[in-house]
């Protein structure tokens, strides 16, 4: 009997599937679309509802490709940061809040003034940053208690996307101590002191255990097969990669960058990354930035082209030729910057710029954004890997990919299955069920590259003119950022 393991990532535009061998070969792919709304400003919303129907769909469809009884298990990573309010029963009581949504700017900016340096060194250690940004689900659940306190006390609930998904599946709420990170301490428990700062939080937040646990069983080809708690698309995608032991990092081109470096320890002010808990001896710093194949889809769309067909356009345009800038905030900026109120600009624009021009503008201001976040996270990790693992949608596109390794200066190890998330919760089920003891025996075994992107020397001064122009157009635009917004003097 073969043994096949399923893993769903439950991401910002769409839900994808894939059934996996022991070794990570992938036998079958599956993958759903679903909307992302914004019906007001810094409002981005989805309906909870696309996810569970995505997932249900999507396994009946990947068994589909195999023997049922031959599937092991199957495991869930999802965007994290948005999160679902729902009754005692998973019922939504309203659209989940997307990790992009800013609509708790106030509530998270009094949460972060209300916590000092002692209360961080002595819920996370010292130097250790947890900032308390629009996206930080006490923010929320601060916003509807001002803004809608009927729904805040019908709220039994907070998931992110696969919690609410393992609820619906199982009965059971739960969730995991990465996907909580930000709520947890080093021991993986709750922050007491962090929650009292909302009124009723602690309560409906969801019991906390290990990604690998097997937490319920989900209906396949008339069969129960066990599913396991999962994690936050990061350590999915890290997973994915091939991360496995201190040394190594990860980039991950998706609907944002997220990079992440494992270390043994921590060390130092973390600079604005994000430092995990320890698991199996890492100590990983992460961070995901705003907007990566989300800046490519929107430029798609004013361009009046399909996605794909932008890498196609910036390959006619000079890359050793005058350079346009572009600074791809268009809904603020995450790790390591945390401000939601800076956005986007073109910088550097001549009469002889065209749409090739824009679109090489496009894919080199995300990787610029990239870089800006490997610095931090090399500085809070204390080492510079060799190498970056390489996954996600953005990773198939060679010039894009070739790109990165130039401005980044490092080289990029493109794994063999773009779908990294996918690979990574299909692992966590493989050790959850007994195939591997260990993740550092899953992951590796589970992995493979299929291409090495060397950095160019001769685009190195290039690169790094326009990540000091990059760096300092982020503050010369400032005092310009704000105009036109709810509340500036720049609002008719």
């Amino acid at each position: 009997m073969a043994e096949l393991f399923v893993g769903f990532d439950i991401g910002t535009t769409q839900v994808k599937g894939g059934l996996f061998r022991a070794d990570g070969a992938a036998v079958a792919s599956w993958s759903r679309a679903y909307p992302t709304e914004r019906p007001g400003f810094g409002v981005v919303e989805q309906d909870p509802r696309h996810w569970l129907d995505g997932v249900r769909d999507g396994i009946a469809a990947l068994a589909a490709h195999a023997d049922p009884a031959d599937i092991a298990a199957v495991g869930l990573c999802s965007q994290v940061n948005t999160d679902v309010f729902t009754d005692r029963n998973g019922v939504p009581l309203a659209p989940a809040i997307v990790w992009q949504d800013v609509r708790a700017f106030d509530e998270a900016a009094a949460l972060g003034a209300s916590i000092g340096a002692a209360d961080k060194a002595e819920w996370w250690g010292e130097g250790v940053d947890v900032p308390i940004g629009a996206s930080h689900v006490l923010a929320k659940m601060a916003w509807f208690a001002r803004h809608d306190p009927a729904l805040w006390a019908q709220t039994a609930y907070v998931f992110s996307p696969k919690d609410y998904c393992i609820f619906h599946l199982t009965g059971v709420a739960v969730t995991d101590p990465m996907s909580a990170w930000g709520q947890v301490g080093p021991d993986h428990r709750y922050v007491a002191g962090l929650l009292a700062r909302v009124a009723g939080a602690a309560e409906r937040l969801p019991p906390v255990r290990p990604m690998t646990e097997i937490v319920g069983g989900m209906r396949v080809g008339g069969r129960t097969v066990p599913l396991v708690a999962g994690t936050m698309d990061a350590w999915g995608n890290l997973f994915g990669c091939g991360v496995f032991r201190p040394g190594q990092g990860m980039y991950m081109s998706g609907t944002s960058e997220i990079l992440a470096m494992a270390g043994d320890r921590r060390v130092g002010a973390q600079g604005g990354v994000v430092t995990f808990p320890e698991l199996e001896g890492m100590v990983v710093h992460a961070g995901p930035t705003q907007s990566g194949g989300d800046s490519l889809r929107w430029w798609a769309g004013v361009a009046n082209v399909e996605p794909l067909d932008v890498p196609r356009l910036a390959g006619q345009a000079d890359r050793c030729g005058r350079p346009v800038l572009f600074l791809p905030h268009l809904e603020g900026e995450r790790a390591p910057l945390w401000d939601a109120d800076i956005r986007g600009a073109f910088i550097g624009l001549d009469s002889r710029a065209s749409a090739p021009e824009f679109a090489l503008a496009v894919l080199e201001g995300v990787s610029l954004s990239g870089r800006l976040l490997f610095e931090a996270l090399t500085a809070a990790a204390g080492f510079r890997p060799g190498h970056l693992l390489y996954g996600g949608g953005g990773s198939r596109s060679d010039l894009w990919s070739q790109i990165r390794a130039d401005c980044l200066g490092v080289p990029m190890h493109r794994l063999a299955h773009p779908d990294i998330g996918c690979l990574g919760a299909a692992i966590m089920g493989a050790v959850g069920v007994g195939r591997f003891a260990r993740m550092a025996d899953a992951v590796p075994a589970m992995t493979v590259v299929e291409r090495v992107f060397e950095p160019d020397p001769a685009m190195q001064p290039r690169y790094d003119a326009l990540f000091y122009a990059y760096r300092g157009a982020i503050e010369a635009l400032r005092p310009i950022q704000l105009f036109g917004q709810p509340g500036s003097k720049g609002t008719a």
